[in-house]
């Protein structure tokens, strides 16, 4: 099963809005195509065509809510990514 399937099988039901969906949609079919794993609040920004705070705080949920996982660095650096769905089922 790819990743993109775990993905939603396990995040179906979180209820995420519209501008979070397109984020997650983004990092999920670039990753199937081999581009870019993570984002940061600026592109997000443009994925989502909302302002650089609002992306910042649906980063943040989608972090709360487990979708995504912070990279070390902070500030403008801050990346985010999808978690290795692989790695979590082998722990629950």
């Amino acid at each position: 099963m790819g990743t993109a399937s775990l993905f939603w099988q396990r995040f179906r039901s979180t209820g995420l809005l519209p501008e979070q969906l397109k984020v997650l949609n983004r990092l999920l079919d670039g990753r199937e195509r081999g581009l870019a794993h993570f984002i940061s609040a600026s592109q997000c920004q443009n994925v989502a065509k909302v302002s650089k705070a609002t992306a910042t705080r649906h980063l943040i949920g989608l972090v709360e809510k487990g979708c995504l996982v912070k990279l070390s660095g902070g500030g403008r650096s801050t990346r985010y990514q999808v978690p290795d769905m692989h790695r979590q089922d082998d722990r629950e």
